[in-house]
């Protein structure tokens, strides 16, 4: 995999970022400091916001090299919301929050997401219009459900993971492609997988691909 030069050179202030999500966590609808730091970001990169998407959602608007005249559209997501649990790491930036955590990976997920409107403010090589959605109550709140109701012109969107363990073909990798509602907020789905004498339910962070006839 290539890296692109302008995401590493940023990558210690991004780095950054995530660590002060991570050490002020907040739970689904209650993620108000979060989105003053995603929407003060985004300012200060000079693309347009828009507040408010699901309750305490952010959504940034970066159009491309045609302004986007063209009317394609695809949408980026990040999840912000913590979980209900406590830290018990030492380090610096461990949660000050009691009780909250960012135990699942959404401080990160909501870092990548920056550095990739970090880097389409500076490089827009593309056309068409990048919604950068900055979702909030992936756990347990609907909060996908909520944000998919207020985007109407955005035709795809992909998330991103931090789980670099996930291959083509894995169990986890077949559940987590059933749709956007289910990657968007926490549920429980049943698969029953052909040939395997297993089924496959998954709840927020469980890992069924690494399960045998359970």
């Amino acid at each position: 995999m290539n890296v692109i030069d302008s995401i590493v050179t940023q990558a210690a202030g991004i780095a950054a970022v995530r660590r002060d999500i991570h050490a002020h966590p907040e739970l689904c609808f209650e993620e108000v400091r979060t989105a003053d730091v995603v929407a003060g970001k985004l300012t200060e990169w000079g693309i347009p916001i828009h507040r408010g998407l699901g309750k305490t959602g952010v959504v940034g608007i970066v159009h491309g090299r045609d302004g986007g005249a063209c009317g394609r559209a695809i949408g980026l997501r990040a999840d912000m919301d913590a979980l209900p649990m406590q830290e018990f790491n030492t380090f610096s930036h461990a949660s000050q929050n009691k009780g909250k955590m960012h135990a699942c990976g959404h401080d990160g997920h909501t870092a990548m997401l920056l550095a990739a409107a970090q880097h389409f403010a500076k490089q827009r090589l593309f056309d068409g219009t990048v919604y950068l959605i900055f979702q909030p109550a992936e756990e347990g709140g609907g909060g996908g459900e909520l944000a998919a109701g207020q985007l109407h012109s955005v035709a795809r969107v992909a998330g991103e993971s931090d789980r670099d363990s996930i291959k083509l073909g894995d169990a986890l990798g077949l559940v987590a492609a059933l749709g956007a509602r289910h990657a968007a907020q926490s549920s429980a789905s049943v698969a029953k997988l052909e040939g395997l004498s297993a089924s496959v339910v998954r709840r927020s962070v469980s890992l069924p691909h690494l399960g045998t006839s359970p």
